[in-house]
């Protein structure tokens, strides 16, 4: 440890000069406003980078992408938006003429995207009638979703939309792919506008609550603010360099950096408050705080980072960016709330906590408080209060038995939308799988015939178009019985691969939009598999270093997964027997084992290296102690964390509402039961053998675990 603190001593103590002198810190302040004036352009230019396409996250080697690749290649590739029509009772001859009328207009328009509309298509049943628009699997975003507003606005007007109560009027609906797509966007239309507004807002009542102050909470506000802009800054160069940022990566990263920066900020300003009692100059408060309390902040953000870094290493690639960019906030998030909001409390002096305005020798009100009595308490049967807490959370994760994986695109919305309504009417009168058949690629030295009676034999198959060449392969479609997007639709897919392979050779693939949807649950589990251990591993190692401790790291990350695996349980219940949702994205659990691991470090290592600081008393009084001064300030930082993840459930996806409840209820599950009585009542009954195989007790003097001067 000596070597590494020497490492980074020196530029430790410019940092603290810096900061906190008396004229530095208007500079800093000046600085801060500056990259936000020139990151500003670049955050409002996010949106035209996003991309909200499933085929977009997948890796290049999938089968999906490979059979869209070639199809790309060769200029047959589309996302199609299937207009469909329907009357109960049956279709008149009046409502044929409408329909042959407004696919007449749509091909007039000629659309920028869009090819000639495919032949009208009526129902055995007589009731319901389609027709398909091609629209190039190339084009830009922008470009699809314009075009099919257009094609909407334009067949509105022979009927009325199929999201009104079904009546024997003639309905009307667009979907496939390309209207599933402009859903999805529309969705994340404004997410930006809508989350930042009702984030502030949430963040700022929570600040004045916990302040009490008419002016204190606008500078962790105005600091975390900052670095928001920041962070949006980050993802648009990430955008532009490659990575893959959605509606759903702007959406996290906003509520991350608000919920994460605004605890770094309650921490600071807590442990400040509490040096201004002892120094009568702010600015050598100041001083102290940062070095008492900023190695533990500094190394709950850096673990946050290198955590978040981690989903790199997966194959989906929204994913694999949202790690980075989340990477980029949680350090902007610390960049503002050590550096500018120091700077800020130093520039408002005392008079920013009026009226409760803090003084020296007034003494520190934590100790009677309820955390106080709660430390105390614990020492009388901490067995029993840890026992009693395992069993509690191990109740909760009873509920993963209604867990199930899999959200079709009809039930990933949470308000009706028109590729649902087109989609309901085509499970209705025709095979389900007509908008978005399976693409079977026959590659040079595949078996063509035996992948053609393949495909007939599998059940689930409605039918099998002749094949087509394409370039030197050959090509037909597989239209299902299922919803493309629907859990028996994938069964069939994969049955119907098995088949094709046993019997055509590994040169025949199956692409279209269910083999995506496959492809992209199969990738999520992998990476589960992959991602979870090593978050793990880097959690260990950083509490390991920081508590100098073997013991410690794998009590508190133990804490840390049970709470994860109990919040997943009561998300599942809530979810699929409360509200009665078909599943879970399989991106959630990553998502929420993630955020919730990484996160709940920073409490952690908050009330930890408090307890060891303090641990010079004796271990016993020193869990006690570091209870009673971090209990009050951990528990407002989580709430406020947990509501800005609960923000993320104003969106209309279940997905987002989904990683929302699950992080909300986590972080509140982990704030008020594991760091506030499950782990100091196993640090009380494990005693010095938590700190195994060091000793507690500060490094040096009074200071955090790696002092800075």
């Amino acid at each position: 440890m000596t070597i590494l603190q020497e490492l980074y001593r020196r530029p430790a103590r410019a940092y603290l000069r810096l900061v906190t002198g008396r004229r530095s810190k208007w500079a800093v302040l000046a600085l801060g406003m500056l990259v936000l004036v020139a990151v500003s352009p670049l955050a409002g230019q996010l949106g035209s980078l996003e991309s909200n396409s499933p085929q977009s996250f997948l890796p290049s080697g999938v089968a999906s992408t490979r059979v869209l690749r070639y199809e790309e290649a060769h200029g047959r590739a589309s996302s199609p938006a299937v207009v469909v029509y329907e009357r109960r009772g049956g279709l008149r001859p009046s409502d044929r003429r409408a329909i042959q009328t407004a696919r007449a207009v749509i091909a007039r328009h000629r659309l920028a995207g869009t090819g000639r509309p495919t032949p009208l298509r009526v129902s055995t049943s007589g009731e319901a009638a389609l027709f398909t628009v091609p629209i190039a699997a190339s084009t830009p975003q922008k470009v699809l979703v314009r075009d099919v507003k257009t094609i909407r606005l334009l067949v509105r007007g022979t009927a009325v939309p199929a999201t009104s109560s079904p009546s024997a009027r003639l309905e009307v609906a667009v979907g496939g792919p390309a209207g599933s797509a402009t859903d999805a966007v529309g969705a994340f239309a404004g997410i930006n506008g809508r989350l930042l507004v009702v984030t502030v807002v949430v963040v700022a009542v929570l600040l004045l609550l916990t302040y009490r102050s008419p002016f204190l909470w606008l500078l962790p506000l105005v600091s975390v603010g900052l670095a928001a802009g920041w962070s949006e800054g980050v993802a648009y160069g990430l955008a532009s360099s490659g990575f893959v940022v959605n509606g759903m990566t702007v959406g996290i990263l906003t509520v991350l950096v608000f919920g994460a920066g605004t605890d770094y900020g309650l921490l600071l300003v807590a442990r400040y408050r509490e040096e201004l009692r002892r120094h009568q100059d702010p600015h050598e408060a100041m001083a102290v705080a940062l070095r008492r309390a900023g190695p533990a902040i500094a190394v709950s953000g850096l673990t946050v980072i290198l955590a978040l870094v981690c989903l790199t290493l997966a194959r989906l690639n929204d994913v694999a960016a949202l790690g980075p960019a989340c990477a980029g906030g949680i350090l902007c998030a610390l960049a503002a709330q050590l550096v500018f909001l120091p700077a800020l409390l130093l520039a408002t002096g005392r008079r920013a906590f009026w009226p409760f305005v803090p003084r020296p020798g007034d003494g520190l009100p934590e100790e009677p408080g309820v955390f106080g009595r709660l430390g105390r308490s614990l020492l009388r049967r901490p067995r029993a209060v840890w026992g009693g807490l395992v069993v509690l959370l191990a109740l909760c994760s009873i509920g993963l038995v209604s867990y199930r994986g899999g959200l079709s695109q009809q039930d990933g919305f949470t308000r009706p939308v028109g590729s649902v309504a087109a989609q309901r009417i085509l499970d209705a009168n025709f095979p389900a799988g007509s908008s978005a058949p399976a693409v079977v690629l026959v590659l040079p030295g595949g078996r063509l015939e035996a992948a053609l009676a393949a495909a007939r034999a599998t059940p689930g198959v409605a039918g099998v178009t002749p094949p087509e060449k394409l370039g030197r392969a050959r090509l037909f479609d597989a239209v299902l019985s299922a919803d493309p997007v629907s859990p028996a639709a994938e069964h069939t897919l994969g049955v119907l691969r098995q088949r094709l392979h046993a019997r055509a050779g590994d040169r025949v693939l199956v692409g279209g939009e269910t083999a995506t949807n496959v492809d992209l649950s199969r990738a999520a589990g992998r990476d589960r598999l992959v991602i979870i251990p090593v978050v793990c591993a880097v959690v260990l190692l950083m509490l390991g270093l920081l508590l100098r401790s073997l013991m410690a790291p794998v009590v508190l990350v133990a804490s840390v997964l049970l709470s994860y695996v109990a919040a997943l349980g009561i998300t599942s219940v809530v979810f699929r027997l409360i509200l009665s949702v078909a599943g879970f994205d399989p991106s959630v659990p990553i998502f929420g084992f993630v955020f919730l691991v990484a996160l709940g470090v920073d409490y952690n290592v908050f009330l930890m290296t408090r307890v060891r600081e303090e641990a010079r008393r004796g271990a016993q009084v020193g869990v006690v102690r570091g209870l009673a001064v971090t209990g009050g300030v951990i528990t407002s930082a989580g709430v406020v964390l947990a509501a800005t993840f609960a923000v993320l459930g104003i969106l209309p996806l279940v997905a987002l509402a989904e990683v929302g409840f699950l992080v909300a209820f986590g972080v509140l599950v982990d704030t008020l039961l594991v760091r506030s009585a499950l782990v100091p009542a196993l640090a009380i009954d494990l005693g010095d053998r938590l700190w195994w195989p060091g000793r507690p007790g500060p490094a040096r003097g009074r200071g955090g675990a790696w002092p800075l001067a």
